[in-house]
Formats: C-alpha cells, sequence, structure tokens
C-alpha cells in the first residue's frame, strides 16, 4: 500500500511522500493507535528508499506528535495523534454514514477534492465581486457599524428589505415581525429551544434535509415521518400521523424541497394547514432556496398569515456561506420571546454581517447575479440529469429549479457502500439513508448539481457502480 502511494505522489521529496503515506495510513485506521511502525531498515527496503530518508521521515512524524519514538522498542502510532488537515490525512472511512457523515466530510473536504454531495455552490457561482464592493463600503462605515453590538431583533434597515421580499412571495411581515439571524440554522434552533420540551414529538419529511434529525436529536425530540411526494408529503398518511402523534411541530421546505427538488401543491398546502388546526400543529417552513427558483411556488406561510406557520431564510446559499444571515418571520407575540431567547444565548446580533448582507442585496446586480445563477443551474441540470441516466442513475424528478437532484441508483446498490468508495477517491457523495428517518432510500443519493459536473465524478461513479454490481 505504502509503495502504491508513493508512485502516485507527484511533486514531493521522498520524505515527503513517507509522511503523506504513514498520515494517510492513521487517517484509514490502517495504523490504528498503539501499532508499531516497520522497522527503519525495512521499510527503506520494502520502499526502495535509502534509511536516511526513512529517518527524516519518522522523526518528523515524531516532532509532529503522530508516531512515538521507543529507544530500543522502535516507533509507534500515538495514541492522540497530533490534528492533521484532512486534505493532508485522507479520509476518515471508519465514520457512520449518518447525518453527520456528510457534512463532516463536505465541510473538512480540501480544495482539491470533490464534493456532489454537499449543500452550497462552488465559490466561483457566488457573487464575489458583489461582496468585495459590499466589503469596500463597509470598510468606511462609521465606528458603530464596525465596531457595535447589533439590536437583537437585527438591522433594521436590512428587515425592511426582507419584509419588501417577503411580499413578493405573498408573505405579508412588517420589519417588526422579522428577526434576523446566524444562519437559517441558528433560526431552527432558536425555534426549537422556544417551541420544544425534551420528549416533544417533531414531524419531518421522509426524505427531508438531514441536518434537521441531527439538530432535532440535539433537543432530545421525538422524530416522526411521513414519505414525501411530488406535490408534498402524502395527506393520507400526513392525516394518520399527526392523529396518532400529536407532533408539537412539523418541518419542512415547500418552495425547493431538499433532497428531492419537489414542489408543494396548492391542494397539498391547504390540506396540510387544515389538519395543522384540527390537531395544534406548528410548522416551520425552511425557505433557504428561495431565489432559486424561477416562478414563485405556494407557500405555506402565506396561505396562513403566519398563524401557525413560521417561516425562516437565509442568504448562505446564494450570497456567501462565510458570511452566515438568516432570519425567523413570525406572529409579534412569537418575536418578542424569541427575540428575549436570543438575547440569552447570542446576545445581540451580528451587525457587521447585516451591515454586508444589505450593501450586497441592494446593489443592483444581485438581482441580475440570481437570473444568471438560475439559468447556470437549468444548464447543469440537464446536463448532469443526462450523464447520471447514462450511468443507470436515474432522477426521482426533474426539479424545476434549485441545485439537487434525487436519484435512485441501480437495483441493488447500496448508496452507503457507494459514498465510502468514492470517498477513498475524495468524492464526498450524499447516500440517501442520511435523509431518510425509516432508513427507506438505501439506494437513493443526492446530487448537488453545480459540484457534479467534473468529468472525474462520473468516472469514479462508473468504476464504483461496476465494482459494487459485479
Amino acid at each position: 500500500m505504502m509503495q502504491k502511494a508513493i508512485q502516485m505522489s507527484e511533486g514531493r521529496t521522498r520524505v515527503e511522500m513517507v509522511v503523506a503515506t504513514i498520515r494517510q495510513r492513521i487517517a484509514g485506521r490502517s495504523l490504528t493507535p498503539g501499532a508499531r511502525l516497520p522497522s527503519v531498515r525495512g521499510l527503506a527496503a520494502t520502499l526502495k528508499l535509502s534509511t536516511s530518508t526513512v529517518v527524516d521521515a519518522y522523526e518528523r512524524l515524531v516532532a509532529e506528535g503522530a508516531i512515538l519514538a521507543r529507544p530500543g522498542s522502535g516507533f509507534y502510532v500515538a495514541n492522540q495523534a497530533a490534528p492533521f488537515a484532512l486534505a493532508e490525512t485522507g479520509p476518515k472511512l471508519d465514520r457512520a454514514v449518518d447525518p453527520f457523515w456528510i457534512s463532516r466530510q463536505s465541510l473538512e473536504a480540501g480544495e482539491a477534492d470533490l464534493k456532489p454531495g454537499c449543500g452550497w455552490l462552488p465559490p466561483s457561482w457566488l457573487p464575489g465581486d458583489g461582496m468585495r464592493r459590499g466589503l469596500r463600503t463597509l470598510a468606511r462605515a462609521d465606528g458603530p457599524a464596525l465596531a457595535d453590538y447589533g439590536s437583537p431583533l437585527g438591522l433594521p434597515q436590512l428587515r425592511q428589505l426582507i419584509s419588501r421580499r417577503m411580499g413578493e412571495r405573498g408573505i405579508e411581515a412588517s420589519p417588526d415581525q422579522i428577526m434576523l439571524a446566524d444562519s437559517g440554522t441558528q433560526a431552527i434552533d432558536l425555534l426549537c429551544r422556544f417551541l420544544l420540551e425534551p420528549g416533544d414529538t417533531v414531524l419531518v419529511d421522509d426524505p427531508c434535509y438531514f441536518n434537521f434529525h441531527a439538530l432535532l436529536r440535539a433537543h432530545r425530540a421525538k422524530i416522526v415521518s411521513v414519505p414525501y411526494t411530488a406535490s408534498g408529503p402524502d395527506i393520507e398518511l400526513f392525516a394518520q400521523v399527526v392523529a396518532d402523534e400529536r407532533p408539537r411541530l412539523y418541518i419542512t421546505n415547500s418552495a425547493i424541497h431538499n433532497p428531492t427538488g419537489a414542489i408543494l401543491s396548492p391542494v397539498t398546502a391547504h390540506r396540510v394547514l387544515k389538519l395543522a388546526d384540527q390537531f395544534d400543529l406548528t410548522i416551520i417552513e425552511d425557505d433557504i432556496f428561495a431565489d432559486f427558483e424561477h416562478t414563485p411556488a405556494p407557500r405555506l406561510a402565506a396561505f396562513d398569515g403566519l398563524d401557525r406557520v413560521i417561516h425562516i431564510g437565509s442568504f448562505s446559499k446564494t450570497l456567501s456561506a462565510s458570511a452566515r444571515c438568516g432570519f425567523v418571520v413570525a406572529k409579534p407575540e412569537w418575536i418578542d420571546g424569541l427575540t428575549d431567547l436570543k438575547i440569552a444565548t447570542s446576545f445581540g446580533g451580528g451587525r457587521l454581517t447585516a451591515e454586508l448582507v444589505l450593501n450586497v442585496l441592494s446593489d443592483g446586480s444581485y438581482r441580475k447575479h440570481m437570473e444568471t445563477l438560475r439559468h447556470r443551474l437549468s444548464r447543469a441540470m440537464s446536463e448532469v440529469s443526462a450523464k447520471l441516466k447514462g450511468l443507470g442513475i436515474t432522477p426521482w424528478l426533474e426539479p424545476h429549479a434549485g441545485m439537487f437532484l434525487w436519484c435512485r441508483l441501480p437495483d441493488g446498490i447500496d448508496a452507503a457502500d457507494v459514498a465510502r468508495a468514492a470517498l477513498e477517491k475524495r468524492i464526498v457523495l450524499a447516500p440517501g439513508n442520511a435523509f431518510s428517518l425509516s432508513q427507506s432510500a438505501t439506494n437513493f443519493m443526492r446530487f448537488n448539481v453545480s459540484q457534479t459536473l467534473d468529468p472525474r465524478v462520473f468516472e469514479v461513479l462508473r468504476d464504483v457502480l461496476a465494482w459494487q454490481g459485479a
């Protein structure tokens, strides 16, 4: 294994190649804590290198804390190796493929790694020039904008802008009904703190965004699910689950559903809201993909008038994941309680980020950027869909907008096995059961079309599928 790794590595000294190979074996658990490394002479003979090269490599690893030198005995893997950058260590294949697996692999991936399973756009697809203009404007701002706490509700001018944008989607909400948050995820976290007690039941779609599962488990909620269809939740099963389980909350995407790309129909929305009223159910409508739509889809918050529905959004997907900014839209009495909770958990708002987001959104170039982005995603959707079909990977539906394709793998193929095999090739995929509470999506996988255009993705998928089906 070490011989092969060194032959494949170029642009490094021999010492660096030995160091990288041992790091990869430690990260991949083929060398476990306490394991004895080959002797200097033995490894040098195996790799056809000089003993001085191996000595230098071992000494460097000892200095990093990755291995230990025991005089008269040899070198051993340290029990607590010093942390390395993932780009240098190799993928962690031993972790269970659960909701955290996709997040950790995607967030910790190196720049050269491919991430078809992640949930965001490549940096080159985002409005870098607009962000730079906003930063330059912000650099000339007065002292309070750069140094002071923000108000708990958030920057008033940004909340006014969000209020106008909500009106374009049929949701009537004054700026006082809007509270800024650090992200869409923080918004849901605050709402769970505000509305749930440990042991409360929460209903989610099956499949749904995998981090809903992780967040709800952190709040010690009981999670139940209902199958999702091309027009929304299976309404008959939805009615049955709501009657039997009496959930406190239902968390969903109604516009561009994650991971399926489906859009809620008006008929289904009407029935969901009637059941929510009948069984005293509160709905959190996660709408972070709103700006990807070509034509606005039905919103539960618009039909409901923010009575039982809480609407959340974010700018992380369209502006920057580094400048985290989300928001909550709810009835006034709930915003008041949420504001107190925000003070208790994060004190003031992130004023600097809010000022930056306001500058970029107020720039006339943002709408042009989104128009270009929507067309670019449409082209990518068609291209990726066609190539996946050529491999026997079938989209569950052809989404009208957004970045995700929810796909069925060929019969008998386990998506988790495919994901682990692809990770060895530095490609991060999103296997279906991470999205499914019922674990009924074994041979499904979510693809982010903006991150799936590199030919290497399809080459690895072809090879892995051939091997899995053998």
